[in-house]
């Protein structure tokens, strides 16, 4: 088997724990960033909950929203970024032929 081959094989499975370090880094930047944004938006301290009684549907749902949003961007460049050092390190992409986890 080819050299490179065999390296292609064997990094998904180094990449594994940077990418759960990542996963919890951006899990980390995300909630950060979501409680700024809606302290920015609201000037509340804590977001509406989905069981929240006393918050109505469009406020429960534009927190859902913007969490979401903000999860997703803060979860997509901080995978792109581990992926871009892991091939300028390895010169190898990590993720193979299929993509990311999504």
């Amino acid at each position: 088997m080819p050299k490179s081959k065999q390296k292609k094989m064997k990094l998904p499975l180094a990449y594994k724990p940077l990418g759960f370090l990542l996963g919890w880094t951006s899990g980390t930047l995300a909630t950060t960033a979501f409680q700024k944004t809606w302290k920015a938006i609201r000037h509340e301290d804590d977001a509406p909950d989905a069981l929240d009684k006393e918050r109505g549907w469009g406020e429960i749902l534009l927190a859902a929203a913007v969490q979401g949003a903000i999860f997703a961007v803060v979860r997509s460049a901080v995978d792109r970024t581990g992926a871009a050092f892991i091939e300028r390190r390895t010169g190898v992409w990590p993720s193979g032929e299929q993509g990311g986890r999504d």
